[in-house]
Order: C-alpha cells, then sequence, then structure tokens
C-alpha cells in the first residue's frame, strides 16, 4: 500500500500552495492529499474578493480538529508536512501520537516561543494587533513580499501573490500564543524533521532550531535543515525542489523504521 502525504498549508494560503509538492510526492509513489482549513476552500482569488463569512473569528483549535478528523480517517497513519501555522498542527498531531512522521516548514513554535527579531515581532504584532479585534487580517502585495517573498522579486511575488495568497484569521496567530499552541516536549514521538529558512522574515531560521532542540526524548529523532537565501515562502520560491528533495531523501531513511510512540492525553 502507498504511504500517504498530508499537506498542510498555513496562514495567508490554501491547498493551492501545495500542488507543485503534490505533483513531485506523488511521482515518488505518495498518495498525497492538501485539505483546505475551514473558510479556505476555493481559489484564492475569489478567496480575497469575497472573504468568507466568520473568517475572522476562525481559532486554531477548529482548524486543528478539522486536520485531526482527516487524519484520523485515513487507513493508516500518515506522513505528515505543514507549513507555518500548519507546521505547528503537524507537531499538535504528532504529539497526540496520529502521525508516522511529521515535517514541519518554517512552523511557528510553540509554547509561546519568541524571537526577538525585528521581522519576527514587527509581523506578529500586525497580524495578532488586539485593537483590530475579529476584522480579518488582509494580505495585500506589499505585505506578501516584505514578509512571505523577500527572497524573490517583485514580478515573482505578483505571480505568486495572484496565485495562492488568501486574508486570515487574526485569531489563529493568537491561539498560537496561548493554550491551543501547548505541546509537551518530553515525550516520546514519531520522527521530526523541522525545515527553516536562513531569510524568514516571519519565523527566523533561529526560532526553528529552537523549536526543534525543545525536544528532550532521547529516543525519538529529531532533525533540522535549514536553507540559506529561502524565505518563508521556501516550498513555493525559485528551489522548493531542493527542499523537497531532502525531505524526499530523509523520509527514505527513515518511514520504514518501527517506532514505539505514547499519544499525550490532551
Amino acid at each position: 500500500m502507498k504511504k500517504t502525504i498530508v499537506f498542510i498549508h498555513g496562514m495567508f494560503q490554501n491547498p493551492v500552495s501545495w500542488e507543485k509538492w503534490i505533483s513531485y510526492f506523488n511521482e515518488k509513489g505518495y498518495d498525497c492529499i492538501a485539505p483546505a482549513w475551514p473558510l479556505h476552500e476555493g481559489v484564492p482569488a475569489d478567496l480575497r474578493n469575497n472573504p468568507p463569512a466568520g473568517l475572522g473569528d476562525l481559532e486554531l483549535q477548529t482548524i486543528v480538529d478539522e486536520m485531526e478528523r482527516i487524519v484520523t480517517s485515513l487507513p493508516e497513519k500518515p506522513i505528515l508536512i505543514g507549513h507555518s501555522v500548519g507546521g505547528l498542527i503537524v507537531q499538535l498531531l504528532v504529539q497526540k501520537g496520529l502521525a508516522e512522521i511529521g515535517v514541519p516548514i518554517n512552523s511557528i513554535a510553540p509554547n509561546a516561543m519568541l524571537a526577538f527579531d525585528w521581522g519576527f515581532m514587527k509581523n506578529s504584532a500586525l497580524i495578532a494587533n488586539p485593537f483590530k479585534g475579529n476584522a480579518p487580517f488582509e494580505m495585500n502585495l506589499e505585505s506578501f513580499h516584505e514578509s512571505f517573498c523577500n527572497t524573490m522579486s517583485m514580478e515573482d511575488t505578483q505571480e505568486a501573490y495572484q496565485r495562492t495568497a488568501t486574508h486570515d484569521s487574526r485569531n489563529v496567530l493568537r491561539d498560537c500564543m496561548g493554550e491551543a499552541g501547548q505541546i509537551d516536549l518530553d515525550l516520546p514521538h514519531a520522527p521530526l524533521l523541522f525545515i527553516g529558512g536562513e531569510e524568514d522574515q516571519i519565523v527566523p531560521y533561529e526560532l526553528n532550531q529552537r523549536n526543534a532542540e525543545a525536544y528532550t526524548d532521547e529516543v525519538s529523532i529529531v532533525d533540522f535543515k535549514a536553507f540559506p537565501n529561502r524565505g518563508h515562502w521556501i516550498c513555493g520560491e525559485l528551489g522548493w525542489e531542493e527542499v523537497a528533495a531532502y525531505i524526499s531523501e530523509w523520509l527514505t531513511v527513515h518511514e520504514e523504521h518501527q517506532y514505539n510512540t505514547t499519544p499525550a492525553t490532551l
């Protein structure tokens, strides 16, 4: 039976962002699915022009519950690959013992881990701004270029923005810093591979590395790989194939091993 990979997108994206990755890993012999978060189904341009009602009220736990429902409906534990908040969701589902392997990419860190980095602080403050209430954060081209695509030309950023960008709920990021984003990092767990972009303006790669190194179980596998000249949009920018190839090779080494993991009781 083919192994299944579940790709989990992050904020300001939807499953369209995984299309190239799905093709790549399908060719490697995997069955791939990329479910949408609640209120993120459809064409990104349509979602930008007509934000779904209730988008600003969307919470992290609602998304986690939906991803858990999908993962547990599969016949076997899947491989989970997630980007940004999707990376944190991978970590949360791995904690529950629901994945064979997890690959968080430019992951939002759990347990309110912070980085005293200007880009991280500025972007976090803009999105989570409590004075904006539950009004959705509307991602525009300039912000997308500055935060997601800072290593790319404006021309390439515009193509990426038009094809993949969505607006999103401020509450999702707020919740990442609260109880919904808590993980017991001392528990045994399935193998984890953390990927970081060294030029990421949203999640500095040093925070990615600290996230990985916070896991303490001596038996469980945790690896970290940083890619130079990559921003937050590491899964879509030029050279994404190198990142996918590294993950593919890592999966080949680790996915056949059996690990005794104990699901957490939440």
